[in-house]
C-alpha cells in the first residue's frame, strides 16, 4: 500500500510553553501527516527539540492542544506518547552497554508471561528486514558501532508499535555511507506510511530527504513549504529573518610556517587501550588542519593531549615552534599552565563547552578572567580587562545576553559557544585548536564561527577544526587528516578530495579497494 501525505497524523494548535521568563514556544501550530518526512528548522533557541519534548511526552505544555489521528489527547509521559504509536530517537542514545540489542529494546516493558528473548529476537529481526536496517540481536551495545546504536534506537521505537516517529539531529555522528543507509530507511519508513520528523542542521540533508519544511524562530512558528519549492537560501533566510550569506570564504595559505610537530603520539584511555595510536603530523600556521573521523577515533584525545590534559605514552613528542626563533619547545610532560608560562601562545576550544571550557554559574567577565586572573595584585584581581572583553565579545559576536555578569549556563548553545571562541581567539594565540566549534549550533552562528576561524588562518595562526559535518570540512580546510581507530589513515588535500573518499578513509576503507 501507498501512503499519501494527506492524512493528519499529528494536529498541534496554540502549544505554548515557558520556563520561567523565557517563552521556548509560543502559540505553535503544527501538522504531521502520514507517508511524509517533514523537517523542523529553526536557530538554536528557536523551540525545535521543545516542541518535540512536548509530544513525545518529556514536557507538558502551559497551553495549546494535541491531537493524534484527529482525536484531543493528553500526553503527560512518555508512556502516554508510546501508547499514542509517538516515539522520539534522541540525540544522545539511552542504551545500557552491557546489555545485547534485544535486551535493550525489551528493557521498561511489561510483558505478559516470561520474558522470551528468542521470540523478542525474531521479531526484531522481521523489523529489521522489513525496513532495511543491520542490527544483530544478540550483539552487546558495547561492541557496536554509532550507527548500529542508532539502529537499535530506532527499532526500540518501532517494536513499540510507534508509527509517528521524531528524530533529533540523527545524522551528527554519522559517516555519509553510513547517512545514505539512514536515508533510506526512512523512505522505506515513510513508504509504509509513517510520519516522520527529523530535527536536523544540515541543509543539504534537508533538501534531500524530507517532502516538508516547517520553520520556528525566536519560539514562533514561521511557515512551512514543499522542500521541492524552496531552497537552502530561502529557508536560512526564513529561519534567521534576513538574508545571510551561505558561502564558507577559503583563501588559499600564504606563507606557510611550521607551528608544531607531532610525532609518534599515542595516548591510552581509562580501559588502558588506545585511543590515539601513533599518530604523526604536522600543523601550519596560515591554514585550516582539519581532524575527521567518525566519533570515538580518537579526536578528543589528541587535541587534550596537544593541550597538556591527557597523559601520553614513553616515545610521543609534541613540538612547538613559536617562528621568531629557531628554538622550539617540547610539550609533552607540561600542564596547560607550565605550557602558557613557557610562553606557548595555545588556545584551545574544546567539546565540553560548560565543563571544560566555560564554569557555567559565572557570567561572561568571570569566564574572562579565568585566563586573566593571575594578572591581577596577590589579594585583589584586575577585573577592568576582563569586563571590557566581554563588552567587546559581546558586541563583535553578537551574543545575546541580559548582561556581562549573567550566569553563562543561562545561556543559548550558540551564545555560549560564542562566548568561548570569543576569548580563546582574543588570547592571540599562535595555535588554535577547535573541539566540535559548531556542534548543536545553527546556521547562523555556525558561519559566524566558520567566518572567524578563516579570519585567523589569514592572520597567519595556526587553526585546528575537528568537526562532524563532512561537507563543511571540504569547505571551510586546507587539508583533512582523517583519523579510524585512533590512527591516522590518510590526510588529503580537502580542494581535491571527495566526500566518499573521506567517508572511506573515516572507516578504513581505501577507495581503490572498491573501485
Amino acid at each position: 500500500m501507498i501512503f499519501l501525505a494527506t492524512e493528519l497524523a499529528v494536529q498541534m494548535r496554540g502549544v505554548t510553553k515557558t520556563f520561567g521568563a523565557v517563552v521556548a514556544n509560543d502559540k505553535v501550530d503544527l501538522s504531521i501527516y502520514r507517508g511524509e518526512i517533514l523537517s523542523l528548522l529553526g536557530e538554536n533557541g528557536s523551540g525545535k527539540t521543545t516542541l518535540m519534548n512536548m509530544l513525545s511526552g518529556i514536557y507538558f505544555p502551559d497551553e495549546g492542544e494535541i491531537s493524534v489521528n484527529g482525536a484531543p489527547v493528553i500526553i503527560r509521559s512518555p508512556k502516554d506518547a508510546f501508547d499514542l504509536g509517538i516515539g522520539m530517537i534522541h540525540q544522545h542514545f539511552k542504551l545500557v552497554d552491557v546489555l545485547t540489542a534485544t535486551e535493550n529494546v525489551l528493557l521498561g516493558l511489561q510483558e505478559k508471561g516470561r520474558l522470551d528473548l528468542k521470540a523478542a529476537a525474531e521479531k526484531i529481526r522481521e523489523i529489521c528486514d522489513k525496513y532495511g536496517f543491520v542490527v544483530d540481536p544478540n550483539q552487546k551495545v558495547y561492541d557496536m558501532s554509532v550507527s548500529e546504536k542508532q539502529t537499535v534506537e530506532i527499532v526500540k521505537v518501532l517494536y513499540r508499535g510507534a508509527d509517528i516517529l521524531i528524530l533529533d539531529e540523527p545524522t551528527a555522528v554519522l559517516t555519509p555511507q553510513e547517512t545514505q543507509r539512514l536515508f533510506e530507511v526512512m523512505r522505506n519508513m515513510k513508504a509504509d506510511g509513517k510520519a516522520i520528523v527529523i530535527i536536523t542542521h544540515k541543509l543539504h540533508e534537508v533538501m534531500e530527504i524530507s517532502d516538508r519544511v516547517a520553520v520556528l524562530r525566536k519560539g514562533k512558528y514561521i511557515g512551512d513549504v514543499p522542500t521541492s519549492e524552496t531552497n537552502p537560501q530561502k529557508l536560512t533566510d526564513m529561519m534567521v529573518g534576513r538574508a545571510v550569506s551561505l558561502n564558507i570564504d577559503r583563501p588559499d595559505p600564504v606563507n606557510l610556517v611550521k607551528r608544531m610537530e607531532i610525532h609518534n603520539l599515542t595516548v591510552k584511555n581509562v580501559y588502558g587501550l588506545k585511543a590515539v595510536d601513533n599518530v604523526s603530523f604536522d600543523v601550519y600556521g596560515g591554514e585550516i588542519l582539519g581532524i575527521a573521523g567518525i566519533s570515538g577515533c580518537g579526536q578528543k584525545e589528541l587535541l587534550e593531549a596537544i593541550a597538556g590534559l591527557q597523559n601520553v605514552e614513553p616515545g610521543s613528542s609534541v613540538r612547538y615552534y613559536p617562528g621568531e626563533t629557531s628554538d622550539s619547545k617540547e610539550l609533552i610532560g607540561m600542564s596547560p599552565l607550565a605550557i602558557r608560562r613557557a610562553g606557548v601562545r595555545l588556545s584551545f576550544v574544546p567539546e565540553d563547552r560548560l565543563g571544560m571550557g566555560l564554569v557555567g554559574s559565572m557570567g561572561m567577565t568571570g569566564n574572562m578572567m579565568l585566563r586573566s586572573y593571575r594578572e591581577g595584585l596577590p589579594i585583589f584581581t584586575n577585573r577592568k580587562k576582563p569586563k571590557k572583553l566581554a563588552e567587546s565579545i559581546i558586541e563583535q559576536l553578537e551574543v545575546v545576553t541580559p548582561g556581562v555578569n549573567t550566569p553563562v549556563r543561562r545561556l543559548s548553545g550558540g551564545n555560549v559557544q560564542k562566548v568561548l571562541v570569543g576569548r580563546e581567539i582574543a588570547a592571540a594565540p599562535k595555535v588554535l585548536m577547535t573541539a566540535y566549534a559548531v556542534r548543536g549550533l545553527d546556521i547562523n552562528t555556525s558561519y559566524t564561527i566558520y567566518n572567524l576561524l578563516t579570519e585567523q588562518k589569514m592572520q597567519g595562526i595556526a587553526v585546528v577544526y575537528v568537526g562532524e559535518d563532512l561537507d563543511v570540512l571540504l569547505e571551510l580546510c586546507d587539508r583533512i587528516l582523517v583519523l579510524c581507530a585512533g590512527k591516522v589513515n590518510g590526510i588529503v588535500d580537502a580542494r581535491t578530495t571527495t566526500k566518499e573518499e573521506v567517508g572511506l578513509l573515516m572507516t578504513n576503507l581505501r577507495k581503490e579497494e572498491h573501485a
